[in-house]
């Protein structure tokens, strides 16, 4: 057929065209205006987790930063993609589904299944900022002017997605708190085997002053052995840094490297005092038989003493870390009841409705014509 015929063809059938379109249009906005279910939703804004200054990561941890940075970081180096991650966990939903006792909504008997479902109707947009908005669709029963208490819709949209903060905050707090409870067993056990070697030490030292008559060391020898023992205070913190770090990152990870460098710079720079290089002060292999006793007695009494106080102050940060209860989630916006609907969007879906309708007919009227020719 000719761009002439199909023409005449439409002219022709105008009326037949029109008449079902017209029809079809009302009905469709009659489905949607009374009898489609509405959807509310309601969008929570959070602001992004903090970043650490740039002397953060490695520089933070030799800087004497709490040890709890070493276990994949704190939750201020996480970022807003984790979040989302976590929002969509299944932990988060059934959360939600529990605090707010909407299960039968979902008509599941298997609270799991009704946690996919809530998961599903979750939306998350993450913006250039970092920023995070979050939403859940609420839908209404069919026929929602009889079947249906709008308003309690509205406000169960906002609930939901303030409680996925809650879910959110709630996540991250168990997760600082295990983290915060394993190094805190970790320092705890190091605690007991550094105050252990001090006590030993210690007197080991005053046995050997008193049966030798030796009081303490010449300033210049102390000087040197204070030296060398924050230079192995500082190997011993570094090596407990590394087993941390080993917890939960491969031997390649830059902080491991990091860490690794570091504890062989130090030691090497220890060696050195040992062997008696003349850049130090004084070398040990130099003291007479008796000073060099009470020197080593006397610098591993320092180690043990500048390690075990290193470790009471990180146990008690840790213990604090672990028991404290504030929010680790910023919200810049909470989420409010809706003033209207998200959907359906009746003008717009009537008008498409009209616009195919329309056009399934001419082609149908056309097909028929060819067809039939009549």
């Amino acid at each position: 057929m000719s761009w002439h015929e199909i023409l005449n063809v439409i002219l022709f059938n105008i009326k037949t065209i029109l008449r079902v379109t017209i029809l079809s249009t009302i009905l469709i906005f009659i489905i949607l205006f009374f009898i489609y279910p509405k959807t509310y939703n309601s969008t929570v804004v959070i602001l992004p987790p903090e970043k650490n200054s740039t002397m953060g990561g490695i520089s933070s941890l030799i800087a004497n930063q709490d040890f709890s940075s070493l276990l994949t970081g704190n939750m201020s180096n996480a970022n807003s993609q984790l979040f989302a991650e976590i929002l969509r966990s299944r932990t988060a939903a059934l959360y939600v589904l529990e605090k707010l006792k909407i299960q039968q909504r979902y008509d599941k008997d298997n609270k799991y299944e009704a946690a996919k479902e809530l998961t599903e109707d979750l939306n998350i947009e993450i913006t250039k900022e970092n920023i995070l908005k979050l939403s859940v669709d609420v839908r209404t029963k069919y026929i929602p002017l009889l079947l249906s208490d709008e308003r309690k819709d509205e406000q169960l949209a906002a609930d939901i997605s303030n409680a996925y903060v809650e879910a959110l905050d709630k996540i991250n707090r168990n997760k600082l708190a295990s983290k915060s409870k394993r190094i805190r067993l970790f320092i705890e056990s190091q605690l007991g085997e550094t105050k252990a070697k001090l006590d030993s030490v210690e007197t080991a030292l005053m046995l050997f002053q008193k049966n030798n008559k030796t009081i303490s060391l010449p300033d210049q020898l102390k000087s040197a052995v204070e030296s060398a023992a924050k230079i192995k205070s500082e190997i011993v913190k570094i090596e407990m840094e590394l087993k941390l770090a080993k917890y939960n990152v491969q031997e390649d990870n830059r902080i491991v490297q990091s860490l690794s460098k570091k504890l062989y710079q130090l030691k090497e720079q220890f060696e050195k005092m040992e062997v008696g290089n003349h850049d130090y002060l004084l070398a040990f292999q130099d003291v007479p038989e008796i000073g060099r006793e009470l020197a080593v007695l006397y610098r591993e009494v320092k180690i043990q003493n500048e390690v075990y106080m290193l470790l009471q102050q990180q146990y008690y940060k840790e213990k604090i870390q672990e028991n404290r209860d504030l929010p680790t989630i910023e919200v810049l916006d909470e989420a409010v009841p809706p003033n209207k609907k998200s959907a359906p969007k009746i003008i717009v879906s009537t008008i498409t409705g009209a616009l195919i309708i329309f056009l399934l007919m001419t082609i149908f009227v056309i097909y028929r014509k060819k067809t039939y020719n009549y």
